[in-house]
């Protein structure tokens, strides 16, 4: 079986034979997966009103635990975004009443946010759809092949200096 990529490599070799193009069949195939992806996960997200920023901080908060409270701060490395994209999502998810920022009873510096009631219904509506939206995506794959993937993914995430750290 062949897709666009492959094509995209025959031609590259065809054109600059003295090129080694093999990673392109890599990168090549992640980014239109990713684009395929985002769209039917933009899809499942708008179906509970919500974008992939405002899913990801309510998920964030929501899979935190009681009490679903976290920093700026730390939703910021969670998210791997800016300050100023994070304090964007939180205006609006404050805005729809989703979370609450309230300064830190020991430390004035400190804003902790935390899920709403609302917050915490919505996401726990939308979690379930959006694990099938990724069961359905990967459903070409056996278990065992989603599995040798995620840890190839995983390998090649450590080895470009992405850990959890």
């Amino acid at each position: 079986m062949t897709d666009h990529v492959d094509k995209l490599l025959e031609q590259w070799r065809l054109e600059r034979p003295d090129l080694d193009v093999s990673p392109m069949a890599v990168i090549g195939r992640l980014k239109r997966l990713t684009r395929l992806i985002e769209a039917d996960l933009r899809r499942t997200f708008a179906e509970h009103g919500l974008d992939p920023a405002s899913f990801d901080v309510l998920a964030t908060l929501r899979r935190s635990g009681p009490p679903y409270r976290l920093t700026p701060a730390e939703l910021m490395r969670t998210a791997m975004v800016t300050s100023g994209a994070i304090t964007q999502r939180l205006d609006r998810l404050e805005a729809r009443g989703l979370v609450t920022r309230t300064p830190s009873e020991s430390d004035g510096r400190v804003v902790h946010v935390a899920l709403t009631a609302a917050g915490h219904t919505l996401i726990d509506q939308a979690l379930p759809d959006h694990v099938a939206t990724e069961h359905r995506l990967l459903a070409g794959l056996t278990p065992s092949r989603r599995d040798d993937l995620a840890e190839t993914l995983r390998d090649l995430l450590a080895s470009l200096g992405d850990s959890s750290g």
